[in-house]
């Protein structure tokens, strides 16, 4: 992006992480601008890639994917190669919603979600633990989410 997000720009992302299907004038009002100006940042912010893209979040509940599991991943090695190896398999797997390569006693940290437990060991069974490289994976079954976000606060909070 060749210039500085301004207060105003930020605003419009906090509104737009809120509720994406926001309406031009709806998103407008709340960021106290006029429709053509909050319509040329929106399609300004797109453009230039600060927002990727548009998505619906699904209730998990409904559709009967309940089951979080978070499984620590240690690796036979770490080089660039089974690093790469290991990253471009782990995409194939739609249970994964989550995987990051960490600093710590362990290689990767995922976050899978399943119909239940039972599903969930057929993945761990048949895919995770036939990934390339794993040597050792362990586990943990969420008992309950806290706290679950993806909403990046850009404006300064007002009170």
């Amino acid at each position: 992006m060749s210039r500085q997000l301004d207060i105003i720009d930020k605003r419009i992302l906090d509104e737009l992480q809120i509720n994406g299907r926001l309406s031009i004038v709806e998103l407008a009002n709340r960021v106290n601008l006029t429709k053509t100006p909050c319509s040329e940042r929106v399609k300004r912010l797109e453009k230039s890639g600060v927002i990727e893209y548009y998505r619906a979040v699904l209730n998990t509940d409904l559709i009967e994917m309940k089951q979080v599991t978070i499984v620590h991943i240690t690796l036979n090695q770490t080089s660039d190669n089974a690093l790469e190896q290991f990253n471009k398999a782990v995409t194939a797997i739609p249970e994964i919603e989550s995987c990051m390569l960490i600093a710590g006693q362990f290689d990767y940290v995922l976050k899978v979600r399943t119909r239940d437990i039972v599903h969930f060991r057929e993945i761990l069974g048949e895919c995770i633990g036939k990934l390339p490289g794993v040597r050792q994976s362990n586990s943990f079954a969420v008992m309950e989410t806290v706290k679950e976000s993806q909403f990046i606060q850009m404006a300064p909070k007002t009170r």
